[in-house]
């Protein structure tokens, strides 16, 4: 019969992830878990079979906290603008979670077309608000999530990093400019105009 765990794996994970708060992904080792429960490390290996499956279970609760942020944004009266307000939110307030699931080298690069799909598990209900609020088609959603995206991550990037910060107004103002000024762009066709230049 298996020993009876001390810790359950809720527990083994909020300790895990407050360690990658404080020093980022590579300072999680079975020890330093073991230390932040006062105990040794063999407790997490009655719950776990080893620390790849830890770091997997850390990634999903990181997920898992990100997509509360997205959920939230996606709840506000204007839910595209709140998901962006939320991404960089989540940037600001979770730095080394943000990095981990935005910043970090893919192990296959793939093109702007595809990359949202690919990295953001909120995808098809980001695209829904915008499309259907704003009566796009499915490529006008499409090219205009991916603008603002990169502007997005751009900011994200910018308070993950804390290159320079920005008040809620900063963002709120922002976001809102770019919004217009690309929902107008691709309402009227101009994008495609600029490509033939």
């Amino acid at each position: 019969m298996p020993p009876k765990a001390k810790y359950t794996k809720e527990e083994i994970i909020e300790a895990a992830m407050q360690i990658v708060r404080e020093y980022g992904m590579e300072a999680v080792t079975s020890r330093e878990i073991g230390r932040r429960l006062n105990s040794s490390a063999c407790p997490i290996f009655t719950v776990f079979q080893n620390m790849d499956e830890v770091n997997a279970s850390i990634i999903t609760a990181i997920r898992s906290l990100y997509r509360e942020y997205i959920m939230e944004g996606l709840a506000k009266e204007l839910p595209f603008q709140g998901v962006g307000t939320a991404y960089i939110k989540f940037a600001r307030n979770e730095p080394k979670f943000f990095r981990i699931l935005f910043m970090t080298e893919p192990e296959n690069p793939t093109d702007i077309k595809h990359i949202l799909a690919v990295i953001d598990g909120n995808y098809t209900e980001i695209l829904r608000s915008v499309k259907e609020p704003y009566h796009l088609t499915q490529r006008e959603a499409e090219r205009l999530y991916e603008h603002l995206w990169v502007y997005t991550h751009g900011i994200a990037t910018l308070c993950a990093t804390k290159v320079c910060t920005f008040t809620d107004m900063e963002i709120q103002e922002r976001m809102g400019e770019i919004f217009l000024s690309l929902l107008k762009n691709i309402k009227q066709g101009t994008d495609e105009a600029l490509h033939r230049i």
